[in-house]
């Protein structure tokens, strides 16, 4: 039996190694020179980046592929866990340390703003109860097959629905905990995870705290990269093979069923094809002549993401492994993202440093900055216009709120946008996130990880059921193996 899976991000790499275990011959087709999409590397002039997550959570999906192959994960792959796990400035001078102890969090909360520690111990309790309920429903199996619905924890969860907060929004939660404006728009970020708007997600997307506060936030050895190399060296020791610079042209199938792809010219065959690309381009162009499943693939899609990896010849102490740079207008700034244009003259910037845990990342007495903000998708924007007028005003706020010159210090750039995201990655409109989870329904909406339309094709990665970032991905992974024993167990 063979399995070929297109595209080698991390829901990819999860994929080969699950087939291989369940007695798959597996090749994996990538039209990159190497593993990993969105979660790869980028070096220049001594410094180097993780190009694309930044934070690390849930780290047991990533064990688990090792110890599902009988080896010891510690041995191939290790992290630390951050003592704070974010820094917040904001316009006023407010400095919060977001402390991974959820005790030391609530006093810090409660020392730096008008909201009182019990609130904030609440926020995280009811996070947890989110989690709780959810997690295994909508995270770690199919909402698109009836077995789901008919085991006992599913029934359980489905009786606590009233509890998950659905019918209203995530901001107008954060609004009803909290008073002070700066403590509703630390846990409205939250919504960022999974390129949603705060002002439409729905308040189950309260979830997320827990997976840092609860479970833990993380920091690989050698970087979010090391993530890549690690279930990719697992796959290949488990004889996984993978071609690179191998694009896939389409996907071949007779009579109802995948039966292979087409790859530069050349026909591969298989019984099983799992495709790791956006389910819009695998039906757009892999798939032509199937009838695609449009009201799915018109979704609307999650934001994106405008990035500048910045070479800083100069140490600043005072930053962190994460720093976040509010803007004092955080609604008007969502607003104008899901309309479609893009953040207003004050943005959120996102930084990430990983020379302050990892020291070879740069060169001595420098630092790599990855520096983010939130932008729509692209369907068509003046982006050079953009990333020009961007760079400027990031810079700006970053020197006005660190009171000290960056410009100087500034040594190498490289840029990633909705465009690159978009060719390097094959993500249908630089979405980060596939679609948006602005929509209260949004988890049944997005495409399953199989299709009633052709026997043998999968789906895996952020674009599909449960969605994107690295858990997920890896979940989607799961999901999509699991069908695919099932369908086998029905052959």
């Amino acid at each position: 039996m063979k399995a070929i899976i297109i595209g080698s991000g991390i829901g990819g790499l999860g994929a080969a190694v699950r087939l291989r275990l369940q007695g798959y011959e597996v090749e994996v087709f990538e039209k990159a020179s190497g593993p990993g999409g969105k979660l790869r590397e980028i070096r220049s002039n001594g410094f180097r980046w993780d190009a694309g997550p930044s934070l690390f959570t849930m780290p047991q999906y990533v064990e688990e592929l090792f110890e599902l192959a009988g080896k010891r994960a510690e041995d191939h792959f290790q992290f630390t866990q951050l003592p704070v796990i974010t820094n917040y400035f904001y316009e006023d001078g407010t400095r919060i340390h977001a402390y991974s102890d959820p005790e030391k969090f609530a006093e810090e909360i409660e020392a730096k703003t008008s909201e009182p520690a019990n609130r904030v111990r609440k926020q995280l309790e009811k996070s947890k109860k989110l989690y709780d309920i959810t997690n295994h429903v909508f995270l770690e199996r199919s909402l698109h097959k009836l077995s789901t619905y008919l085991k006992m924890d599913t029934m359980v969860s489905i009786a606590r629905l009233p509890e998950i907060n659905a019918f209203q929004t995530m901001n107008g939660a954060n609004e009803r905990r909290f008073d002070d404006p700066r403590v509703v728009q630390l846990f409205n970020r939250y919504a960022t995870y999974n390129g949603s708007d705060p002002y439409q997600a729905p308040a189950t997307l309260n979830i997320i705290p827990h997976l840092e506060f609860g479970i833990g936030a993380y920091f690989p050895v050698g970087g979010m990269y090391a993530i890549t190399q690690a279930v990719y060296g697992l796959g290949k020791d488990l004889g996984v093979t993978y071609h690179f610079d191998a694009p896939v042209d389409r996907i071949l199938h007779e009579n109802g069923r995948a039966t292979g792809i087409v790859s530069q010219g050349t026909d591969h065959h298989a019984d099983v094809i799992v495709s790791n690309a956006d389910v819009v381009p695998t039906y757009r162009h892999l798939l032509p002549d199937v009838t695609a499943p449009d009201k799915t693939l018109q979704q609307p899609r999650s934001s994106s993401a405008l990035i500048f990896y910045w070479g800083i010849r100069q140490e600043f102490p005072e930053l962190d492994v994460h720093n976040i740079f509010f803007s004092d207008d955080y609604q008007r700034e969502f607003e104008q993202i899901w309309k479609e244009k893009v953040p207003g003259e004050d943005p959120t910037v996102y930084i990430n440093i990983t020379s302050k845990e990892n020291p070879d990342d740069a060169p001595k007495g420098g630092e790599n900055w990855f520096v983010m903000i939130n932008v729509p998708s692209n369907t068509g924007q003046d982006w050079d216009q953009f990333i020009e007028t961007s760079r400027e005003r990031i810079l700006d706020k970053l020197e006005r709120m660190l009171g000290k010159e960056i410009r100087p210090h500034l040594v190498t750039e490289d840029i990633l946008d909705p465009r690159t995201i978009e060719s390097r990655t094959s993500s249908y409109q630089g979405a980060l996130y596939g679609s948006s989870s602005n929509n209260t329904f949004a988890a049944f909406l997005r495409h399953p990880n199989f299709t009633r339309r052709m026997k043998g094709l999968y789906f895996c990665g952020g674009s599909v059921h449960p969605g994107g970032g690295i858990p997920l991905a890896l979940l989607s992974a799961k999901i999509m193996a699991a069908c695919v024993e099932e369908d086998r167990g029905e052959r």
